[in-house]
């Protein structure tokens, strides 16, 4: 017995040891494990699905693995298409058009023409769509069902509740959560609504179940979070919620200095400030939803675009990329041949590189 728990007390610190060596360890350079050639990177996007990559165009939509083979490819006619991912359902819209289409990881769902152009459109994990429509007079708050079929409308007007800036759904697709924006008393004021669609919200006026008024404000990004967890991104900081049928202030985090960026996913909220410090021009902060500090860090790297993926802080420009650790540790930082167009990972230390010459799926050395 005394031998086993010596052995088993050895095979804990040598967990242990990998782990924290694991945790520490920076590289210095990267290897290509695989390449493709793409004759329009400029208008090919990509987004993480299900462990995947849909892979959309004006032209075209297809979902990729990470080793960049092709599972199905379908065509399409957009002019700025823009695609929201949840899970494994995905919404592409053509921006300032009126088209709409529903996918998932085998394809197609449905697809609809809006009454209206389409100013944002969101999914949720079940495939339903919340989409902002612009009349020109007024504009429309739509909701649909993972075929296209038209479940719900809210005409908004600007005086009331306000022109809405953006919508998030819930991941069970009962709670919409749209933030408005309005003047009241010559002070710009936000107010963030949740409509419930299942049995709760029946009964409520236009079916907000609960509201939240911001008073000199402005919210222009809200999020749904794991579960029942929201977050209202505002000049000052942010507000989570929590709630599955009546969702309620659960958190705020206020800061005093200009927001230059902001990131998350179900763990982490992300928030990237200017400095005056003419060495480390950025500071960058992550909290818990529940509003706690995880890191600080200041940097260096005049990135243009941040994101979190797969637990890991990835920035980039056009021809540097970063990656940051949870825990606020940096990974890399290197410059690659070639413009960057996007970044993703991909798996333990493998990244998805999209060039304009290609695309590379990377492992840091």
């Amino acid at each position: 017995m005394r031998r086993i728990l010596i052995v088993f007390a050895g095979l804990i610190l040598v967990a242990i040891a990998v782990m924290l060596f694991m945790t520490k360890r920076t590289y210095h350079n990267y290897k290509i494990m695989a390449s493709t050639e793409q004759e329009d990177t400029v208008s090919t996007k990509y987004l993480e699905l299900d462990g995947k990559f849909l892979k959309y165009s004006p032209d075209e939509v297809s979902l990729v693995t990470k080793d960049l083979e092709t599972v199905w490819s379908e065509t399409h006619s957009m002019q700025n298409p823009v695609a929201d991912v949840n899970g494994n359902r995905v919404v592409i819209a053509d921006k300032d058009g009126t088209r709409l289409e529903m996918y998932d990881k085998h394809g197609l769902t449905g697809s609809c023409t809006t009454s209206y152009t389409i100013v944002k459109a969101r999914v949720s994990s079940g495939g339903l769509v919340a989409a902002i429509l612009d009349s020109g007079e007024d504009t429309w708050i739509n909701y649909y069902g993972t075929d296209g079929s038209l479940i719900a409308e809210n005409q908004t007007k600007i005086d009331d509740p306000g022109y809405p800036m953006d919508v998030a759904i819930s991941n069970d697709g009962v709670i919409m959560m749209v933030t408005f924006q309005f003047v009241n008393g010559g002070q710009t004021t936000s107010y963030v609504a949740f409509y419930n669609f299942g049995d709760v919200g029946q009964n409520e006026d236009n079916r907000i179940v609960s509201g939240y008024e911001y008073p000199g404000i402005v919210v222009p990004q809200i999020e749904y979070l794991g579960g029942t967890r929201s977050v209202a991104f505002r000049d000052d900081g942010f507000v989570t919620y929590e709630g599955k049928q009546v969702p309620k202030e659960s958190a705020t985090v206020s800061v005093d200095k200009e927001i230059v960026s902001t990131f998350y996913d179900n763990d982490n909220i992300g928030m990237v400030f200017r400095n005056e410090n003419k060495e480390k021009l950025y500071t960058m902060e992550v909290y818990s939803p529940g509003g706690s500090l995880k890191f600080s860090r200041d940097f260096n790297i005049p990135y243009t675009d941040i994101r979190i993926s797969d637990g890991s802080i990835l920035m980039y420009n056009s021809s540097q990329m970063c990656v940051i650790s949870d825990s606020g540790a940096e990974k890399y930082s290197g410059t690659v041949d070639g413009k960057i167009n996007d970044f993703f990972k991909i798996g333990w230390n493998r990244y998805l590189l999209v060039l304009d010459s290609g695309v590379q799926v990377i492992k840091l050395t």
